[in-house]
């Protein structure tokens, strides 16, 4: 059976240290959607690790880690990571990537980003009257040629005639817009990439069938959050993929049948990288403390993320989107000393009180407000937590009607308290 791991808020909620502190009890861990847009920061004996693309289970020599069908591939991106990653992991060797296989694997249906994906997503963004925020790495285009059947699959790599074939109607298609790419770099560049992955490329729709079948353990990791996902997020600021639950089946080649636990996970407060709506951003001194206390700088871009207020609306419609069995409560540290916090429990939308999602979120959140606590940092057993902070985790439990499952308190691996 599968787990998945999935944000319901709109990013960098904390998924990557979940799937690394449980990692070691899984047989694969799985990227589903996304690209290199996504990052994940692991802290494992002070040392941090930032993962893009590879799946957060690649720490644990054991586990096995799928790049699925959902995700696009920026190769150059994907090589250094691994180089990066191999020294780390061992120190004396050389960035050798190859000892790396039969740790990971990537699926022959992903898509490629190109080179001009990246020229068409950033002449796309300095169009736009308002920008999206998007990281300028190809991504959106990348999707945008899959849904239009033009796009790069890892797959064409592995034949040089089918890649030309495919990529000279692609610069036909581009040829209006004078992108300045040359045919023939990018074919011998992509062939010389060919010969790089080609050890790591394989059917991971039939892997993953396989293993289910043996009664292997899966971990399904999801990249940004619930409210970025396209169809279902803050549109159109949102992400190119589905975010929620709904991308980790057609990302993976999985079916209903094949999932068990639905993680979701967020933060004790509110982060969003980007422009859209976000109803508790705090634009006060007190934004600017949460920003600093939980370090909240994006792991690919290191642009500041806007903070504000646990918005338990939004987390609600996350979890009923996702059907999630649990939460895991994140940088619930990072509200240490604060003399009172607060949770929105509702929005103020064209003269109403709503307790729901609106189709242009254009509202003012209204609050629940909380004594504060002294502190949570470091704290690994649920009873030795303070009371103010128990009855925050209380009232978020009832509010969703899930059960937290899991509380970060601190970015450490090991600081995670297990809820019984």
């Amino acid at each position: 059976m599968a787990d998945v791991v999935v944000g319901v808020q709109w990013g960098d909620e904390g998924k990557g240290k979940v799937v690394d502190r449980f990692a070691k009890d899984y047989d694969y861990v799985v990227r589903y959607q996304g690209g290199h847009n996504a990052g994940h920061t692991i802290v494992v004996n002070g040392v941090k690790y930032a993962l893009h693309l590879v799946p957060s289970g690649i720490l644990y020599p054991q586990c096995k880690n799928i790049i699925a069908n959902g995700v696009v591939i920026d190769l150059n991106a994907l090589l250094q990571e691994l180089k990066e990653l191999n020294k780390a992991l061992n120190p004396q060797a050389s960035d050798n990537i190859r000892l790396l296989e039969n740790r990971l694997f990537i699926s022959h249906k992903a898509h490629v980003i190109l080179p001009y994906h990246v020229m068409l997503d950033n002449l796309g963004e300095s169009k736009r009257t308002k920008t999206i925020g998007t990281t300028g790495k190809g991504i959106g285009p990348t999707y945008a040629d899959k849904i239009a059947r033009n796009g790069i699959q890892i797959g064409d790599l592995l034949c040089e005639e089918k890649l030309r074939v495919k990529l000279q109607a692609n610069f036909e298609n581009l040829a209006h817009l004078n992108l300045n790419s040359d045919l023939e770099s990018l074919v011998k560049e992509l062939l010389d990439y060919a010969k790089i992955f080609a050890p790591f490329i394989t059917d991971t729709t039939k892997l993953l069938w396989d293993s289910i079948k043996q009664n292997k353990k899966i971990m399904l990791e999801g990249a940004q959050g619930s409210m970025l996902d396209i169809d279902h997020g803050t549109y159109p600021f949102v992400t190119s993929s589905n975010t929620s639950i709904a991308g980790c089946l057609s990302g993976t080649g999985l079916n209903t049948r094949d999932i068990d636990e639905v993680i979701g996970i967020t933060k004790a407060y509110c982060t969003r990288v980007g422009n859209g709506a976000f109803p508790t951003e705090l634009l006060d001194e007190t934004g600017k403390l949460l920003r600093e206390k939980g370090f909240e700088f994006g792991t690919t871009t290191g642009r500041e993320r806007r903070c504000g207020w646990l918005d338990l609306v939004a987390i609600k419609y996350a979890v009923r989107l996702n059907g999630c069995t649990k939460l895991a409560l994140m940088k619930i540290d990072v509200l240490d000393g604060f003399s009172s916090v607060k949770v929105c429990v509702g929005y103020e939308y064209k003269g109403e009180v709503i307790d729901y999602v609106p189709y242009d979120l254009d509202v003012k959140p209204i609050y629940k407000s909380f004594k504060g606590w002294d502190k949570t940092a470091g704290l690994r057993d649920f009873d030795s937590l303070p009371k103010e902070a128990k009855e925050y985790i209380a009232f978020i439990e009832s509010f969703v009607d899930c059960k937290v499952g899991f509380i970060s308190t601190s970015p450490e691996r090991d600081d995670l308290i297990v809820c019984e």
